[in-house]
């Protein structure tokens, strides 16, 4: 349990795939702009990672590894698929927000960095500890960033139709923070305020070791 514990922290901190890894960027700073649309694409990524960590393992012995990319590939494509028919189904404006990304996840270097690097080489139990911590890093990241984003950018927080938070008709945020060049400001505060408590947990552990 111990060290299913510190694989699920190892997603959350020291291996986390968007300020730690760096791959899956290009949809984090193409979504980020809404909340509702960060949260549900990370609930998606969340979901496929790990039921696409839980069977490629689960078949890794069977599996050839001259071929293993492509059997990857349709494992995942099939989880994507039951989640863009979910969201098209029941959460149409979030469909129409995420439009082709959600598609992508397929080919999302996230997913298939992991199913390649982890999952096709341990046990399902721990691939899904891997799955769900990295899923929720890029969560927990994405969604973050998008709140800050949205917030200070427009004056208001919405989540699907409700206003969560807002500043007020006379706010006027900087709009720079709703368009791409502001993602990749705020997202470079962010890997910097990450590494910075990467480092301080790498000192406690440390000196509690």
């Amino acid at each position: 349990m111990k060290q299913w514990l510190e694989v699920l922290r190892n997603g959350l901190s020291f291996e986390n795939p968007l300020t730690v890894l760096m791959i899956g960027l290009c949809s984090t700073l193409a979504v980020s702009s809404k909340v509702e649309g960060a949260f549900f694409m990370g609930i998606a990524v969340v979901f496929v990672l790990t039921m696409s960590n839980v069977l490629i393992s689960a078949v890794r012995k069977f599996t050839p590894d001259e071929v293993r990319i492509p059997i990857f590939i349709v494992i995942i494509a099939a989880f994507v698929t039951i989640v863009d028919l979910v969201l098209k189904g029941y959460f149409p404006s979030i469909y129409s927000f995420l439009g082709v990304w959600i598609p992508l996840i397929v080919v999302n270097c996230i997913v298939l960095g992991r199913a390649e690097a982890y999952a096709y080489h341990n046990g399902v139990w721990l691939s899904v500890a891997d799955g769900l911590g990295m899923g929720a890093g890029y969560l927990i990241i994405i969604t973050g960033l998008a709140a800050v984003r949205e917030l200070f950018g427009s004056g208001k927080l919405m989540f699907l139709g409700q206003t969560l938070v807002s500043f007020g008709a006379a706010y006027r945020g900087p709009n720079i923070l709703l368009l791409f060049p502001g993602a990749f400001i705020l997202f470079g505060f962010v890997i910097a305020g990450s590494h910075a408590l990467n480092r301080r947990l790498a000192a406690r552990k440390e000196g509690s070791a």
